[in-house]
């Protein structure tokens, strides 16, 4: 009996090791990527008007929003909660915070300066021609879609998740917003923060 004992406290020690350390990323909301996926190169600009491209992803872990500076709800309100994010996240890991334009068209570098500054003028607020955003925005696991529309005021549908791209260049992960009856797609800022935490221990080695 004594021995069975034994056996049991080994084993439920192993099993609850191996979950702690390989299982526990399953648990998370996170759209966890258990081997991360290499992104291609890509050329766009910052909004200072300087070349970006996958180099500015390396030796930090980066999140990436899409988004418009016209948009009257999402875009505005995740800035603000990516802002907390960063503030709160910052001091211990390395981290860049990526706004995607995907409006080029009204969203010229200097627009996308104005509005990025607002929120933090260290985030980044990229751009480029569709050509070049497309594939880019389609690694990333997010989508958007523009109206061929020649009205001035116009929307842009865009995913309201935020891509979690590693030091390597690689998508890592992707962090869905909350969909509440009422109320707007949202990423929830504590629980943004605590899965990107566990995501970063989890791969720190």
């Amino acid at each position: 009996m004594k021995q069975l004992w034994c056996g049991l406290v080994v084993f439920s020690v192993l099993f609850l090791s191996a979950c702690s350390d390989k299982n526990n990323l399953q648990d998370l909301d996170a759209l966890v990527y258990e081997t991360a996926k290499p992104l291609s190169d890509f050329s766009l600009n910052d909004q200072q008007g300087n070349s970006v491209t996958k180099q500015q992803f390396l030796g930090q872990w980066n999140l990436v929003f899409l988004g418009y500076t016209s948009c009257p709800d999402i875009c505005p309100m995740t800035l603000a909660k990516l802002n907390n994010v960063y503030k709160n996240l910052q001091a211990e890991y390395p981290l860049q915070v990526w706004f995607i334009s995907v409006d080029p068209k009204r969203d010229i570098a200097q627009k996308r300066k104005e509005y990025i500054d607002y929120f933090n003028p260290d985030f980044l607020a990229v751009s480029g021609e569709h050509k070049d955003l497309f594939p880019f925005v389609r690694e990333l696991g997010l989508i958007y879609a523009i109206s061929d529309s020649n009205e001035s005021d116009y929307a842009v549908d865009h995913s309201a998740s935020v891509a979690l791209v590693d030091g390597s260049g690689a998508l890592r992960a992707i962090f869905k917003p909350e969909f509440k009856q009422g109320d707007v797609p949202l990423v929830n800022t504590t629980k943004l923060t605590a899965e990107f935490i566990e995501i970063a221990e989890h791969y720190k080695n």
